[in-house]
């Protein structure tokens, strides 16, 4: 089943999102297993969520393309939860 992740992206800014998403959108986009991203700014940082087919998809990207590319200071806390259904358009 598809699962949830959210993460809290405390000292974020939009400059630093801007440009880690520059980098991989594209490959997020074309990434196994992906369904969805957004994000949005809250106080102190950011915010995003994403929807994944499986964690193991999901970890995998983050390992290999998200935590090299996050500006010095900047650690996700990520939460990740097993969706009990999704509908999709």
């Amino acid at each position: 089943m598809a699962i949830l992740i959210m993460a809290d992206v405390p000292n974020q800014t939009q400059e630093g999102y801007d440009g880690v998403l520059a980098m991989v959108e594209p490959l997020i986009k074309q990434a196994p297993g992906f369904i969805m991203h957004a994000a949005y700014p809250v106080e102190g940082g950011w915010k995003s969520i994403e929807v994944w087919e499986s964690k193991a998809a999901a970890t995998e990207f983050f390992a290999k393309y998200i935590a090299p590319n996050l500006p010095p200071g900047v650690k996700p806390k990520r939460t990740i939860q097993e969706l009990y259904s999704l509908v999709r358009n």
